[in-house]
Order: structure tokens, then sequence, then C-alpha cells
């Protein structure tokens, strides 16, 4: 393998997760890169069932360990990881090759399934191009993307936002949004690319606490305009949340 294969695929863990990374077996030359966050200072056992490079932080928040993923791939393409997904590989290679084919693609996400096989949200049916509204429940582990143009349009994800901070949600749609606001390009390819665990850190919908993550996002992707998004959104969803009181709460965003 040459020293800066086409594609790494970056690995967020807490040290105590470690044993949990399952990188896939690809046909194309790749790299495994694992930014590890140890808040506590325990220390860790590293993998010795295959080749991997690291960094360690005494730091807590995904989007800070997606971070140093990001500035420290000198790749040419970077597939963000968590340490519950299980890749397939045939859809990885797919969607490198895609982007080898459309240079002027800066990010590709793709779609996941849960541990029975059934799609984890409700996707697509065909290459869609992504815009502020179809992004927001894009998965960092179904995001692959294009190191040099991403790093020369300055995105890197919002600090505040994803979990192990206050704002647990929203650090990924965020990423896209700043990307399509720097006139990036990013598209959906139906490719099924992981296996991820039917529950995650989205899945709490309707509570007064997810709600005003909700809302945190909202008023950061779209500024003035939040209210009137939240509104639309909220209506969407309306049988998962718990009333009138609630409706007021989010669309203030307070």
């Amino acid at each position: 393998m040459s020293n800066n294969p086409i594609l790494t695929i970056g690995y967020s863990t807490l040290s105590e997760r470690i044993s949990n990374i399952q990188p896939p077996e690809l046909q194309i030359e790749s790299k495994v890169f694992i930014s590890i966050q140890d808040p506590a200072g325990r220390g860790f056992d590293l993998p010795k069932s295959y080749k991997f490079e690291y960094v360690s932080a005494q730091t807590k928040g995904v989007a800070k360990s997606r971070n140093v993923v990001l500035e420290s791939t000198s790749s040419k393409y970077l597939l963000f990881a968590d340490d519950e997904i299980q890749f397939a590989p045939k859809s990885i290679e797919a969607a490198v090759a895609f982007l080898e084919s459309n240079p002027s693609i800066d990010l590709v996400l793709a779609q996941t399934v849960d541990t029975n096989g059934d799609l984890r949200k409700k996707y697509p049916l065909k290459q869609t191009k992504l815009n502020l509204f179809n992004s927001a429940k894009a998965a960092t582990y179904e995001m692959l993307v294009r190191v040099d143009s991403i790093k020369a349009k300055g995105i890197r994800f919002d600090e505040s936002f994803g979990a192990g901070v206050d704002n647990y949600l929203g650090d990924e749609y965020i990423f896209i949004s700043d990307l399509l606001k720097a006139k990036g390009s990013a598209v959906f390819l139906p490719l099924t690319i992981a296996i991820h665990p039917v529950e995650s850190s989205g899945s709490g919908w309707g509570s007064a606490k997810d709600l005003r993550v909700r809302a945190a996002i909202f008023t950061r992707v779209f500024g003035p305009w939040a209210p009137l998004v939240r509104l639309a959104f909220y209506f969407k969803s309306y049988k998962k949340t718990p009333g009138l009181r609630s409706l007021i709460t989010f669309v203030r965003g307070k």
C-alpha cells in the first residue's frame, strides 16, 4: 500500500470503544485513521488485527474528534466512521468511483440499513442533489468527502454541536449546510454503505431537550428564517410532539 492511498476511513471513538471498530476490506488502496477521545485519561489498548494511524486527546465531543480526522487526512477522499458501523465495501468503492468521475462534487451522502436490514429512514430513490432542506437527516457515517476541496473551502464540523456537547445533534447537517453555502456541491447516491444499530442519538425526536437542540440547529443553519423552517418541520412531525406549548417554544427557539 502506498503512503498516501486514495481513501482514508476516519473513525471517531471513545477510548473504551476502540475494540468495536471493524474496518472494511476494500479493493482500492485505503488506510484507517482513528481519533480517540480519552477525557478521563485512563489509557487504552490499541487494535492488533489491522494497520492504522491514530491520535488521542483528553477531550470530549465528536465534532472535535471528526475535525481531527479531517485535519489529519491527506488522502484524496475521506469516509467518516463510527465504532458502531459495519461498512459495505462494494458501496464504498462505488462512491469513490463516482467522485473520481465527477470532480465537481465535494461530498457524497449514501444510505444505511439497521441490523434488521431495513433502511434507517426515508431516502430518495435516485441520485439527488443535496440542499438545505433534504440533507437535515444526514448521518456522518454516510458521508464521503473530497478532502482538498473541503479544506480549501474552510469547512469544518461546528464543535458546538454533536454527541458529547449540550447540542448533541446536528453536526453533520451543519457541515453539509456550510459546504453548500460555500458554493460546494453535494449529492445523495442510493448506495447502502453501512449497517448501523436501530437506536442512535437522533432517535429521541419530541422530548423537550430534543426540541431545544433541534431549534438551535435550525437557528445555526437558517438564521433569521429559522422560525418559519421550525414551524414547517414541527408540523411535518407533529404526531411525535407533545402539544401546543412545545410548538410555540420550538418555533420561537427558546
